[in-house]
């Protein structure tokens, strides 16, 4: 097969109706280099960046409680900011870029996904939301 780890993807495939920062952007542990109260932060081992982890809440209004809330893995040399936070909105509208997906097999014997991602932001106006021009 030539579909081989880590699938890339568009923001818009897996969050179609947007997500929001519902955490804060934290070291991921290395559990294997970690030990006795020693911390050792994880690092990507496809690229060898440093990997950070952020809660997000997926904006499917289908979605069942259980399932709305995941956790995206950032690629970054240094700590991630999430974008400044929107007057009237209790949590942080974000887009990420430069997305894979891994599929593995949980803990529970079902299918999961672990998210990376090179890039954290606000979102962009899309044209949808951009005043028409006036014509002349």
């Amino acid at each position: 097969m030539a579909l081989q780890g880590p699938i890339p993807v568009t923001f818009a495939m897996v969050f179609p109706h947007g997500c929001y920062v519902v955490g804060e952007v934290e070291p991921v542990k290395d559990f294997d280099a970690s030990s006795n109260g020693r911390f050792v932060q994880a690092r990507d081992k496809q690229t060898g960046e440093l990997v950070w982890q952020v809660a997000v809440m997926d904006g499917d209004p289908t979605l069942k409680p259980a399932q709305k809330t995941v956790a995206v893995k950032i690629l970054a040399p240094v700590q991630p900011v999430p974008p400044a936070p929107v007057a009237g909105i209790p949590f942080i509208p974000v887009e990420f870029d430069h997305i894979t997906v891994t599929p593995y097999v949980n803990g529970n014997g079902r299918l999961a996904y672990s998210i990376r991602v090179r890039e954290m932001y606000a979102p962009r106006p899309t044209t949808q939301n951009k005043p028409a021009k006036d014509a002349a």
